[in-house]
């Protein structure tokens, strides 16, 4: 198994304790977990960033790392990593996912500058209705 596949798998596996963990209440620890997870994710989407052609690998690495750094409040370095993965050549579908996430981002910033306070959370429900 090479260092990204490895990494990613240990990225996944406490991503998936860390949704167990949130689950169970052990909010505490759902946190660490997901960062942990974020870590490993951000590792082996860098070692993959300049490989143009190792697609959708490249880009999905960065798409999960972006959607967990969010989760950790790394908003900067979901951006960057969107920005990074956008950058090469993803899949179409993986491209509109990863403008998503730039959305969810930045949106809710975007509304405070123009005097409108939501949460997106709660946006987020009424529209998943």
């Amino acid at each position: 198994m090479s260092q990204i596949e490895s990494l990613h798998k240990q990225a996944m596996d406490l991503a998936e304790a860390a949704a167990v963990a949130s689950l169970r209440g052990a909010l505490e620890l759902a946190a660490q977990l997901t960062r942990q997870a974020f870590e490993q994710e951000t590792q082996a989407a860098a070692l993959i960033a300049n490989a143009l052609d190792a697609e959708p690998t490249r880009s999905v690495l960065h798409r999960s790392a972006a959607s967990l750094a969010i989760e950790c409040g790394e908003l900067r370095m979901a951006e960057r990593l969107i920005a990074t993965a956008l950058s090469g050549n993803p899949p179409a579908e993986i491209a509109e996912e990863l403008k998503d996430l730039f959305i969810q981002i930045n949106l809710s910033q975007y509304l405070k500058r123009q005097g409108i306070h939501i949460d997106i959370k709660e946006l987020r429900g009424l529209v998943n209705q």
